[in-house]
């Protein structure tokens, strides 16, 4: 899938500047489409030249203007027919596995490092989830926000955001345990030469 679909769906929110555009993205899209601004810049170009979305001028004092940017007829059309399709299968690629499954052979302090840094990582995006959670809940239960919300699809969204970082705080922690037990084991054994390196 391009980047396409991804803006798409984010105009859903409503008119959007490319600057807002860039906030929705890193509050609401960042846990499942990363984008920088200057690739939104170029898509919304695209899109605005192919009739997916609508573009407009708001003249501002002592600033450049601002481009506004809504969701077209076709644009709607476009986003719905690609509801339809059938998703590509997920390719994950992750430098930190790679590392984590040489460990045995690598430099083992370091992996621990990277691996402590992923959990601080992941926490923090789960602390700043949190936060967009209640803000989109808006003081409603979940169960009620689900039944009745007018827009559930970033909620939904956020969900899947907040299951992967959970895992990652979960896989982190206990690869971190694993290989703090390892290191012991080796420590309490001299003369070994099949012990982890530290």
């Amino acid at each position: 899938m391009s980047l396409k679909y991804a803006v798409l769906a984010a105009l859903l929110e409503g008119e959007a500047s490319g600057y807002d555009l860039a906030k929705i993205f890193d509050v609401s899209v960042s846990n499942f489409w990363a984008a920088t601004p200057q690739q939104l810049y170029r898509e919304l170009d695209r899109l605005a030249a192919d009739g997916l979305i609508d573009a407009r001028v708001v003249p501002q004092e002592r600033r450049p203007n601002k481009r506004m940017f809504t969701l077209s007829p076709a644009g709607h059309e476009d986003l719905a027919a690609f509801t339809a399709r059938r998703p590509k299968p997920l390719a994950l690629r992750d430098e930190l596995m790679v590392k984590v499954q040489a460990v045995d052979v690598g430099d083992l302090e370091a992996v621990r490092a990277h691996l402590e840094e992923r959990v601080s990582w992941a926490q923090g995006r789960l602390a700043r989830y949190e936060r967009i959670r209640q803000h989109l809940l808006g003081g409603r239960s979940e169960e009620e926000f689900l039944e009745v919300g007018e827009r559930i699809g970033p909620y939904l969204t956020l969900m899947a955001g907040i299951g992967f970082e959970e895992g990652n705080v979960s896989w982190g922690r206990r690869v971190l345990g694993v290989l703090e037990r390892r290191a012991v084991r080796a420590a309490q054994s001299p003369g070994s030469a099949s012990g982890a390196r530290s």
